[in-house]
């Protein structure tokens, strides 16, 4: 599952890596580190598809909330009823319109991400939709900005869960798109 402008970022070739916390059941044993062979994510030539929030149109079509055009004036102006935008979670696999490969799966700290793994996250795509340009130059707190930015992108997402600061121990799933809407 992706946010709306991560799966833009996917879509514009501009995320080409997520990161996901390790969780307890993955790991070897308590003072081990996690089995790389365990990945719940997949493996290298996996095939994943991205879950994102959608409604239906009508039979086999689907609105994706990521897209910028505003569908919902389209539906009331030709008279029809507007469907509620569906959570990423309840898509079904037919609705998905972005199918990635796993091209490599490691294990590492949170923390360890270089500023062209945090870039490949997207989040400078992120800050820019977020309104986020004054800081595309620099160092936050002496962290250089795509460092600091992913940070922010991550409590954003799983501060409720894990934050930066407590430097959880990740998978990180690199891939690339193998399908879109343009196939």
């Amino acid at each position: 599952m992706f946010s709306g402008p991560m799966v833009k970022a996917i879509l514009d070739g501009r995320k080409t890596q997520t990161r996901r916390v390790v969780r307890p059941k993955e790991w070897a044993n308590p003072a081990g580190r996690p089995l790389l062979n365990r990945c719940p994510y997949g493996a290298p030539g996996d095939k994943l598809w991205v879950r994102e929030s959608w409604r239906p149109r009508q039979p086999g079509a689907v609105y994706y909330r990521a897209d910028s055009y505003d569908y919902q004036h389209d539906e009331l102006r030709a008279g029809g009823a507007v469907p509620q935008w569906r959570p990423s979670i309840h898509m079904p696999r037919w609705a998905s319109r972005i199918t990635l490969e796993v091209m490599a799966v490691r294990v590492e700290r949170l923390q360890e991400i270089s500023p062209d793994e945090a870039t490949a996250e997207g989040a400078i795509e992120w800050a820019t939709r977020c309104g986020r340009n004054d800081a595309l130059d620099g160092r936050v707190k002496g962290i250089p900005y795509p460092i600091n930015t992913f940070a922010e992108l991550w409590d954003s997402i799983n501060a409720k869960r894990t934050q930066w600061l407590s430097n959880p121990w990740v998978w990180v799933i690199e891939f690339r798109m193998t399908k879109d809407a343009k196939e």
